[in-house]
């Protein structure tokens, strides 16, 4: 929702916030999906495929704002939020992604409410997100414009 707000009045859209939102999504899904995996509610292998997807995304965004950040590169810059140097754009598949992945949390919460933790839906479920989490890493490595770079204005 807050993607969608940004989006459609750019009073409310930032260059850090183009960075943070997807990194607060990322850290909401990593919680969810390893304390459903921790009640034993969802494999250890998707929760397993799912962090290392957003690992490597963050590890690639981390790169990117490295690279992409003018000399002197120092710890203080790095982290300066006003040297704004890339600017993150989600693939349509990873925002399908993050919906079956929501979804999924969704349904497996209400499993053992509606006695249906072992359901085949469920486990359908499971291979759908598995399947939405891998497109969504190639279409990262594949798709041109996942990130901008910005150019600094001189004065």
């Amino acid at each position: 929702m807050d993607g969608w707000i940004a989006r459609t009045w750019r009073s409310q859209s930032s260059k850090l916030g183009s960075f943070l939102d997807p990194m607060a999504d990322k850290v909401l899904i990593a919680t969810l999906f390893l304390s459903l995996t921790y009640v034993d509610l969802i494999p250890v292998t998707l929760t397993s495929l799912i962090v290392a997807r957003d690992v490597a995304l963050v590890t690639a965004g981390c790169y990117i704002r490295y690279k992409s950040l003018p000399p002197p590169r120092t710890f203080q810059r790095y982290f300066d939020a006003t040297h704004a140097t890339a600017q993150l754009a989600p693939t349509t598949i990873s925002k399908f992604n993050t919906l079956v992945q929501l979804a999924l949390v969704g349904f497996t919460l209400g499993a053992p409410v509606f006695d249906y933790v072992d359901h085949a839906a469920l486990h359908g479920l499971w291979y759908l997100t598995a399947g939405t989490t891998v497109a969504s890493a190639i279409s990262y490595i594949f798709s041109k414009g996942t990130y901008k770079l910005l150019r600094s204005k001189k004065s």
